[in-house]
């Protein structure tokens, strides 16, 4: 089973991964991670900040990773906001069988009441640099785009309305 998580910056995709690597003791990779080790070991010339681009050159490198862990019966889980919404059309049926997919998508109401619990976790797992630049609104247009997304595509998604979900429980079956 691949699990894949997505949703805009600061949504939870990476402690979400963290605790079902906990819980199921399931590995994940985190996107970020790959991304910014290809950066720094100048095996691509793109920028941390080239989005529009980065998506696709890391799409056809991890949709092949999933596509070996389906292959070998491995577990994994992918997280990052760099999965297209268009993902399930890399793959054939047998591989999508095998694939879940989940966004983490906060409501325009959670992210108005809860900034600051937002910004006060943003390092839970991760050491967030230059995030001077994240505002309310630049968070409500993210999530916004998100769920267009996964409705316009069928996605499954965690609606975080009122309170964070401290337990997300996945239906890996």
């Amino acid at each position: 089973m691949v699990i894949l998580i997505s949703g805009a910056s600061h949504t939870g995709k990476t402690l979400l991964a963290q605790k079902m690597l906990d819980k199921y003791k399931y590995p994940y990779l985190s996107i970020d991670l790959l991304k910014m080790g290809l950066i720094r070991s100048g095996n691509t010339d793109l920028t941390p900040y080239d989005d529009d681009k980065l998506t696709p050159y890391l799409w056809g490198i991890l949709q092949e990773i999933i596509k070996t862990a389906v292959e070998n019966k491995q577990h994994l889980i992918i997280e990052g906001c760099y999965i297209p919404f268009d993902w399930k059309n890399s793959f054939e049926k047998e591989y999508l069988s095998q694939i879940k997919y989940v966004c983490l998508i906060m409501s325009k109401t959670y992210i108005h009441r809860h900034f600051n619990d937002i910004i006060k976790y943003a390092n839970a797992i991760e050491n967030r640099k230059n995030d001077s630049d994240f505002t309310a609104e630049c968070a409500i247009q993210d999530n916004q785009y998100y769920y267009q997304n996964c409705t316009k595509y069928g996605l499954n998604y965690i609606w975080i309305d009122k309170e964070y979900p401290l337990e997300i429980t996945l239906n890996l079956n």
